[in-house]
């Protein structure tokens, strides 16, 4: 039977609307995910980082990534200058520091570089940036791999 046909709509709706919020809560009374959590960013390291490294779903093999920058991990916040002081803030440098990291992210959840499918990127100043972020990033993903890609261009992170 279809529930969405027509004369069935509002209450298949609601019907649905019911199974969904009592599927979401069986969900959260079993947790089905994982947090995970880089090397000294666990919240028992007394990092103040307001999120996680990445979330895996225990009822698949999605796992969400928390987004990244070039800035060290951990570091305090709110930000210390101190912290950053000492690093090549050059695109090719950042986006080594951002490539190292979810290589490492992904390892921790059993995961690789590979089994990327789609990236986001926030760029300051694409023209003079992009080329150099390209050429890192695709010597990370190798000659068999290009995951799907959007760049945004932003005035600051």
């Amino acid at each position: 039977m279809d529930l969405f046909a027509q004369g069935n709509g509002c209450r298949a709706r609601l019907l649905a609307g019911a199974a969904l919020v009592m599927i979401a809560g069986c969900q959260r009374s079993s947790q089905p995910y994982e947090y995970i959590h880089l090397p000294g960013t666990e919240p028992a390291s007394g990092a103040n980082m307001p999120f996680t490294s990445a979330i895996r779903v225990r009822s698949g093999s999605i796992l969400f990534l928390s987004g990244t920058t070039g800035a060290p991990v951990p570091h305090s916040h709110p930000h210390v200058p101190a912290e950053f002081d000492h690093l090549d803030f050059s695109a090719e440098a950042q986006t080594i520091r951002v490539m190292e990291r979810l290589k490492t992210t992904l390892e921790a959840a059993g995961g690789q570089l590979s089994d990327i499918i789609q990236v986001t990127r926030f760029i300051v100043d694409v023209a003079n940036n992009q080329d150099a972020i390209n050429v890192v990033m695709n010597r990370y993903w190798g000659d068999d791999h290009r995951p799907a890609s959007t760049s945004v261009e932003i005035v600051r992170l």
